[in-house]
Order: structure tokens, then sequence, then C-alpha cells
């Protein structure tokens, strides 16, 4: 074999050797939901100031579910999972650049609805934020 091979598959090793690890890494750390019966609070912000507030009653282990078992969301599916467009029947315009930005405790999320764990006392806000 001569030397272009052996490097050639010397880096496609590498690279495998890297996906598993990120793999790896990914199920370790990823964000993990909690089984069993959970009381969320969710505050409802829209963009003139009014807010409504829900109290939901779930066993789902993500935000999206449970989200999703009140009917609250609606949105579109990407590469990320549900990007939310509606919230309680009010969608998002984005010729206005108006979208919903979701946080816990006031902290803006790192995670989208689909990766986000709830645990029982989380409490959620949902703001029509505009300005990209």
């Amino acid at each position: 074999m001569n030397k272009q091979k052996k490097k050639t598959i010397a880096l496609l090793a590498a690279v495998l050797v890297l996906v598993a690890a990120m793999a790896v890494c990914w199920a370790v750390f990823a964000p993990k939901g909690s089984a069993g019966q959970k009381e969320i609070g969710v505050t409802v912000v829209y963009g003139d100031g009014s807010t409504d507030e829900y109290q939901i009653s779930t066993q789902a282990e993500f935000l999206r579910q449970a989200l999703e078992e009140q009917e609250l969301v609606a949105g579109e599916e990407s590469q990320y999972g549900l990007m939310v467009t509606t919230v309680n029947g009010v969608t998002a315009d984005s010729s206005l650049e108006e979208w919903w930005c979701f946080t816990k405790g006031g902290e803006t999320l790192n995670t989208g609805v689909d990766s986000t764990p709830i645990a029982d006392g989380d409490h959620f806000e949902i703001t029509l934020t505009t300005g990209y």
C-alpha cells in the first residue's frame, strides 16, 4: 500500500473516532427529561403587554409535548425540531421581525421546545418579541 492510501485510511479512521466521540458526548450530556406527573406554569406575554397564565399538569418529559397537550403552540418542523410560530392562536409576523422568545424563570432557553426538559414546579415564559 502506498503512503497516500495509508494517509487517507488514517484520516478516515480519525474522523470516525471523532464522530463516535461526539455521539457519546451527546448521549451523556444531552438534556434529559424526567418521568412522572408534573405541574408547570406558563406565562404568555403578547405584543401589547397583556398576559395569559396557564398551569399545566402533565406527564410529558419535554416542553413541546406539554404545550401541545394544551394546544398552546404550533409551528413548522425544522432540522432542530418545532419552530414555534403560533402561541395561543397568535401568530408571529415575520415581516415585522416578530418571534416567540422562550424563557425559564426569566433566563433565555438554550434549547428548543423539543429538547427542553421539564420538572415539577418549573415556570416558563413565552414572549412575543420584535426585532432580530
